[in-house]
């Protein structure tokens, strides 16, 4: 393992680009943040609010999840996200062009429904992109999770998945069949057959949203982002754990120790796919690793 970068202000959403660079949000710092081959950091987009998942669109632009903002413990050099933040300003999808670091907001409601708190998406080969809605902590409330399907040209936006707790990364299989999602509190991953653009085989009570559990962890393990290998294996960020979560499909887990209390993202990158950029998030770092083996090449991954 190589720290790569350091001094960043709670990263996240890394994208690992064709030159070599990493593209990743800094949410305390509210950036879109460049970290070139040589280490060095570059502000790409100021974006106001809680810049958190982030990717490639099919027109080369960053689609991201803005989750309004967070309140910050900071300790030291450490930050920790605590509740909603005193100026949330409302969740939103939002794409930033690289080349002149103009933001334009897609999606803030679906429907009469107000985004509380987009958190991760992916992008599927049918135009559109699928997000998770983690909603927001206040101090005796606490918003219901979905899950959301969109066009990435704007014309719409449809809610597909209720009833989660927390939702934070999401996923496709390789094949694009089965659709992945990581509640962070519980733990839980869960598993949605893709029956079209937008729309998911919900399975019958009592699973509390219609998915399937592939695997919900023991003590106390949370999760955070994931990323999917071209073996269909499922590498979530595991919360408190200092490690990545690889799973198997059939719910059988191996960890990769990252030496960070708030490992929040990985991501695949390199000619071979075989790098893992992991963002630590408590103390500010993005590392680098070698994977056994390649991840999988995403939908308008540049």
């Amino acid at each position: 393992m190589k720290i790569i970068a350091d001094g960043l202000q709670f990263p996240e959403g890394p994208i690992a680009m064709e030159d070599g660079s990493i593209l990743l949000v800094e949410i305390a710092r509210e950036t879109l943040t460049r970290i070139t081959v040589d280490g060095r950091s570059e502000i790409v987009a100021s974006v106001p609010g809680g810049p958190n998942g982030a990717a490639i669109g099919p027109d080369g632009r960053v689609f991201i999840c803005n989750n309004g903002g967070f309140n910050w413990v900071r300790e030291g050099g450490t930050f920790r996200p605590h509740g909603q933040a005193k100026n949330y300003s409302g969740g939103r999808i939002e794409i930033v062009d690289l080349v002149t670091g103009k933001i334009d907001r897609l999606y803030d409601h679906c429907g009469a429904n107000q985004l509380k708190g987009p958190n991760d998406l992916v992008f599927d080969h049918h135009g559109g992109f699928w997000f998770t809605d983690h909603g927001k902590r206040r101090d005796r409330e606490l918003d219901r999770g979905y899950v959301y399907w969109a066009r990435a040209d704007g014309s719409e936006i449809r809610e597909v998945i209720s009833g989660l707790f927390g939702p934070n990364g999401i996923g496709l299989s390789p094949d694009g069949s089965v659709l992945y999602v990581a509640e962070t509190d519980s733990g839980r991953l869960w598993a949605w057959d893709v029956t079209g653009p937008g729309e998911v085989q919900h399975v019958a009570w009592p699973s509390p949203n219609g998915g399937r559990l592939v695997i919900g962890l023991d003590g106390y393990k949370r999760f955070d982002s994931l990323a999917v290998s071209a073996s269909g294996r499922i590498c979530v960020a595991a919360l408190d754990t200092c490690s990545i979560a690889e799973i198997t499909p059939d719910g059988q887990v191996s960890y990769h120790a990252v030496p960070d209390l708030l490992v929040t993202n990985i991501c695949f990158g390199g000619q071979d796919r075989r790098k893992a950029y992991v963002t630590m998030s408590y103390e500010g770092r993005l590392c680098v690793m070698d994977w056994h083996e390649p991840g999988l090449e995403l939908e308008h991954q540049a």
